[in-house]
């Protein structure tokens, strides 16, 4: 039977290619990887304390000092799930996430923070080319909906660690040759972890205002049935915000307004 290979013609000396050709491919095959899967930022730009700046935020906005002590689980993870709540929806462009953009958030505490705007959410939903008036309702139900599945883990997070932080505050008395920097990064922390909590709370009722804003002017500038489903959504995030599981008392001498 007849041979049914064909032999490869290399037709000469190999091209080498040049330097500047290799490190053009070389830098396309970096960018390639710079972002992570559907948008999500990559992992090695994560790490388990990317959210510690938190609590030197709160209490620095008010004049306190931050503890020193390393996170615990449970406060970790109350960072981790109150991020994405103090994050104002759509705040990063999708080509930022994929790159790995991330950067802190001033607390409402601080001097200087812009007023809260309510209008700011409905504006850049109703301004933004979307297919069609029915996406615009479907990205706002989406968004609201995304913070009802937020608030049960957040706040079952919430409530364990106020609990432990009970206990620790118990604990001070008890506690053989306590000395005073121990003393003050454990009440730090407690006051750490009491502004954070408030700061989702007020986070969560600027939005409750900011959709309701928003659902208000897509009815009256894009009529749709589905406008009933954004504001039963809506209603529901409003009623879980208004009774949270957890009361938190303000940090002595500076309480903060919740309304925008």
């Amino acid at each position: 039977m007849p041979e049914t290979r064909f032999p490869i013609r290399t037709g000469g000396r190999a091209q080498i290619p040049s330097p500047l050709l290799i490190l053009a491919l070389l830098s396309l095959a970096l960018g390639g990887c710079s972002g992570g899967d559907f948008g999500r930022t990559r992992e090695d730009f994560r790490n388990d304390d990317m959210h510690r700046w938190m609590g030197g935020e709160v209490t620095g906005s008010v004049g306190l000092q931050s503890s020193q002590f390393q996170l615990t689980d449970a406060e970790r993870q109350l960072r981790d799930l109150a991020y994405p709540l103090i994050e104002p929806p759509h705040s990063r462009p999708a080509w930022k996430s994929v790159f790995g953009d991330y950067k802190p958030i001033a607390s409402p505490w601080r001097q200087g923070v812009p007023a809260f705007d309510r209008t700011a959410y409905g504006r850049a939903l109703i301004d933004e080319p979307h297919r069609s008036d029915s996406s615009r309702y479907a990205q706002l139900i989406d968004d609201v909906r995304d913070d009802i599945t937020r608030f049960e883990p957040f706040y079952a997070t919430a409530i364990r660690v106020l609990d432990l932080d009970r206990k620790r505050n118990a604990s001070l008395a008890h506690v053989s040759e306590l000395s005073p920097r121990e003393r003050a990064d454990a009440v730090a922390r407690m006051e750490e972890n009491t502004l954070i909590v408030q700061w989702v709370q007020q986070c969560l009722e600027r939005r409750v205002s900011s959709y309701r804003w928003a659902l208000e002017r897509l009815v009256i500038q894009a009529p749709d049935n589905i406008a009933a489903d954004a504001d039963r959504l809506i209603n529901e995030l409003a009623a879980q915000t208004a009774n949270p599981p957890v009361a938190v008392q303000p940090v002595i001498g500076h309480v903060v307004s919740v309304r925008g």
